[in-house]
């Protein structure tokens, strides 16, 4: 074998490793993450600083740009997987999320507080409250799954009930006031525990993501929700009842914002409830789509939604790390993510494998003529 044989053999190994890795759906996610990355090493390096600095409570923390965001992309992982799960069986996408994290966080300062929206001391366990907050939220989950699953509602029609009025029963539960817990142990779950310099949501992010992964492998529930996305009445006759998969999906995004507004109520100890979680749906879903799933229904990558979660918390903290006016912040994450989900999309992608080809093929020509 010739030297220029040797080289067009390396060439054509090495546009054949690119090419899988432009194809794998991890590819958009991680791109996005290292132009972000890129673009604060080189606006402003002391971005990635960590160090260690104390607390309101006098203990030593980490701090930094880092550590914000994934402290504070804790809860949009959580409902990410919840989301994906929902928008492959169901193909839609549950909007009533945040509303849902209101009404789970006032069920918890409800628990706790109990009549008293200022007691010295709570007046239940905090597992009791976070179970019982679980319960609530599934079954406001398993309301839309019925609505998606058994009427026939479009997910993004069906959860504008819970959307619009979430916000109003949320109050509702602790009549309007706005209850705060006293307790420094509660804060803890929201904030740091002591003697510990790592946030604590993001070591109940961390479980959520390995349940849900022994959930994948050990289950069908992959398998299943991804078959009903495609073609609902092929699962039927395969033995699947699309109804209950997607009712199923539906009660897990609902156990998924409780888990959300628990954090979420635990961060400051008390609610705000038309503020908590206000747009967070669309970060989820923006989370999902970035992550190359199809909003359509079907196949999923849970990692990609993951990671997608997290670029997104990644691009918001950039964003006010430079000042840009909080009302416009959504309109620079609007334009981003629509670049980028554009260019996951699996037509585009095509489009631009043979746009390769096209530039790449008469190159390949003249090699094999000089030979």
């Amino acid at each position: 074998m010739t030297t220029q044989e040797n080289t067009l053999k390396k060439k054509s190994s090495f546009k054949g490793i690119v090419g899988r890795l432009v194809q794998n759906q991890l590819f958009i996610p991680i791109a996005a993450l290292l132009v972000l990355v890129l673009f604060n090493l080189i606006a402003d390096p002391s971005f990635f600083k960590i160090s260690l600095a104390p607390s309101s409570e006098g203990y030593p923390v980490l701090s930094g740009y880092l550590i914000t965001i994934i402290d504070n992309a804790s809860e949009l992982a959580i409902l990410a997987i919840g989301m994906t799960l929902v928008t492959s069986a169901s193909g839609g996408q549950d909007i009533s999320v945040g509303s849902t994290i209101a009404i789970a966080g006032s069920v918890v300062l409800r628990v706790l507080c109990g009549t008293d929206s200022r007691p010295e001391a709570m007046k239940a366990p905090i597992i009791v409250a976070f179970l019982i907050c679980i319960v609530v939220s599934a079954l406001f989950g398993a309301f839309n799954g019925v609505l998606v699953a058994y009427f026939k509602i479009q997910p993004m029609v069906a959860t504008l009930i819970l959307f619009t009025a979430g916000r109003s029963i949320a109050a509702w539960i602790n009549n309007n006031e706005l209850p705060v817990i006293s307790d420094p142990s509660f804060g803890y779950y929201g904030n740091f525990i002591p003697g510990c310099p790592v946030p604590t949501p993001v070591f109940i992010a961390a479980a959520c993501m390995i349940v849900i992964a022994l959930v994948l492998k050990f289950t069908n529930l992959r398998l299943y929700s991804q078959s009903v996305g495609i073609n609902p009445s092929s699962s039927r006759l395969n033995g699947i009842n699309p109804q209950t998969i997607k009712l199923i999906t539906f009660i897990i995004l609902g156990v998924c914002v409780a888990v959300a507004g628990f954090i979420k109520v635990s961060r400051l100890s008390t609610i705000n409830y038309s503020v908590v979680a206000k747009d967070i749906e669309m970060d989820v879903i923006l989370a999902v789509a970035l992550g190359g799933n199809a909003l359509s229904g079907g196949k999923f990558n849970m990692t990609a939604s993951i990671l997608g979660a997290y670029v997104i918390q990644f691009l918001t903290t950039t964003l006010f790390k430079f000042k840009v006016n909080s009302a416009a912040i959504s309109a620079y994450k609007a334009v981003v993510v629509i670049i980028l989900v554009v260019l996951s999309a699996p037509f585009v992608r095509k489009k631009l494998i043979e746009l390769k080809n096209k530039i790449t093929a008469p190159k390949a020509q003249v090699g094999k003529e000089g030979v």
